[in-house]
């Protein structure tokens, strides 16, 4: 797979491609204003995936950076990959194609590249989007993911959406979508938390052999934030071992970092909102690593997650209390 700054696409089984980089547009309140500045940044550099959902509250704000590049002449629409996310308030099936045209309203497009179930756990239907009681405990649903599966499909069917995908979908939940009778469009990838401190190496070999890509989410771990960080893992870039492969390519560890995850066929979508932490994360496709040293990488893991997601750990669909 010979990737380069200009040609990153890798393909996904429904005959589309995805770039194998994005940017990450998740922002807190104390970087809301740098998202569509970042945006456009991201585009000159090169950038052409967005990873984006309605949950983040600024996906007019990224549809509005979009629309002036193309206005400039700097990309084509169809130069762009747009991610959207289908949250969790609306997994009801009558509530998903809604959802989805909030979302292209907020862009300004007719259609997305990808539109993906966040997160397996259903909670209650509505625009709340964080519903819990007045004794402050979540207020879950039971909903039936195959069934929102097949909403999906009708989305990509009336042409809303190109591809289909899940986010911190374990083994079993990718099967009971797999193994769905009538399916029509398989998803095309599963979007996780994957770093060095963490490979995911039985979830992506399950996910290889049925043709589904892997979308690395927090590739250089995350904020240090304890509200929803698992601070148990120390920060991953002071990782002496991608500190001294950065000192012999001339990288960052961020860069050794996204390196080793490319190159095991995953896609990342690194967040920034700095200009030069932006183009640093890009420059990954002048350099490679070699099989010896992907290994010693890949012996970093601790199956530790960043991102537990403890808040909803009695949901009977919590993804991860199984192994993968």
């Amino acid at each position: 797979m010979n990737l380069t700054a200009g040609d990153h696409r890798i393909p996904l089984n429904d005959g589309n491609s995805i770039p194998i980089i994005g940017l990450g547009t998740f922002s807190e309140k104390k970087t809301k204003d740098l998202c569509k500045q970042s945006v456009k940044t991201a585009i000159d550099v090169g950038y052409r995936h967005f990873d984006g959902a309605m949950l983040y509250g600024n996906e007019h704000e990224v549809g509005s950076a979009i629309k002036e590049k193309i206005a400039e002449g700097k990309v084509k629409r169809e130069d762009i990959f747009y991610c959207g996310k289908l949250w969790s308030t609306f997994l009801s099936p009558e509530m998903v194609q809604p959802a989805l045209e909030k979302t292209l309203n907020s862009l300004q497009l007719d259609c997305i590249d990808l539109y993906i179930i966040e997160i397996p756990i259903a909670l209650k239907p509505g625009n709340c989007l964080y519903p819990k009681d007045e004794n402050g405990k979540w207020l879950f649903h039971d909903a039936n993911l195959c069934a929102t599966w097949e909403a999906l499909e009708a989305c990509k069917d009336a042409g809303l959406v190109k591809s289909l995908g899940v986010s911190n979908f374990n083994r079993r939940q990718l099967e009971l979508i797999l193994n769905k009778p009538g399916l029509k469009y398989k998803p095309v990838c599963n979007q996780v938390e994957c770093h060095p401190y963490f490979t995911q190496t039985k979830l992506l070999k399950f996910c290889q052999s049925h043709d589904i890509v892997i979308v690395a989410y927090s590739p250089l771990g995350t904020n240090r934030d304890p509200s929803w960080v698992n601070l148990h893992c120390p920060p991953l870039l002071e990782d002496p071992l991608l500190i001294s492969l950065g000192q012999k390519y001339h990288k960052s560890p961020a860069q050794i970092s996204l390196r080793f995850t490319i190159q095991r066929g995953m896609v990342v979508i690194p967040r920034s909102f700095n200009v030069e932490r932006i183009k640093e994360n890009f420059q990954i496709f002048d350099f490679s690593l070699t099989d010896e040293e992907m290994k010693n990488i890949e012996a970093l893991n601790t199956n530790i997650r960043f991102v537990p997601l403890l808040m909803w750990r009695d949901h009977p669909e919590y993804p991860f209390h199984e192994e993968y």
